[in-house]
């Protein structure tokens, strides 16, 4: 049996006692890639947040595959026709709100897309539909992905708890590791406070 092992750990050009027979299989093989999945919506924060890992975890594992996630609401247009309640929607109205939706997510695509290919990174796309806390963590979790990047946009305490945080739901919820990427303390500074 350990010669068995020895002989294969020799036939991928491991070392005998270097690992094993798994870990040779592995090399021979090939390392398995790392998913990296970038949320993005139209802020420059997740945009930067894209740069940052391209720059500093694509870039160190070679191999990496990019997604690129948008979510947008799916938002439901109705007008009040009466005080009792009902409500109508024109067909029209609803179709042109849903076209310039796509619209939207298309040009959020397309900016993260060219941000990588700046970096001359090869990335796939997705847009999901729905509450974008809820759209993400399923999105993840869909495609397996070995790491969630989003930026911050620096809330305050108070409009953190009253609007809710996109990241903080993700970085408990997410069913792989999440990467915050917060703005520079600069940009943050500079918004801050314009005496």
């Amino acid at each position: 049996m350990e010669e068995e092992r020895a002989a294969a750990a020799v036939a991928s050009g491991v070392p005998p006692g270097a690992g094993g027979t798994e870990e040779a299989s592995r090399g021979m093989a090939g390392a398995t890639t790392m998913k990296v999945v970038a949320a993005v919506d139209a802020s420059e924060e997740s945009l930067r947040a894209l740069s940052w890992a391209l720059d500093h975890v694509v870039q160190q594992n070679p191999g990496a595959s990019v997604v690129v996630v948008h979510a947008h609401r799916t938002e439901h247009f109705v007008y009040p026709v009466a005080a009792h309640g009902l409500a109508y929607a024109p067909p029209m109205a609803v179709d042109s709100m849903k076209k310039t939706q796509e619209e939207n997510a298309r040009r959020v695509v397309a900016r993260a897309l060219d941000v990588c290919a700046q970096r001359q990174v090869t990335a796939k796309a997705a847009v999901v539909e729905g509450d974008p806390k809820e759209a993400i963590c399923q999105a993840v979790e869909e495609m397996h992905a070995d790491l969630l990047v989003l930026g911050s946009r620096g809330l305050g305490m108070i409009k953190r708890a009253l609007l809710g945080s996109v990241s903080d739901y993700l970085a408990h919820h997410a069913s792989c590791p999440v990467l915050i990427v917060k703005p520079p303390k600069a940009h943050a500074k500079g918004t801050a406070s314009s005496t």
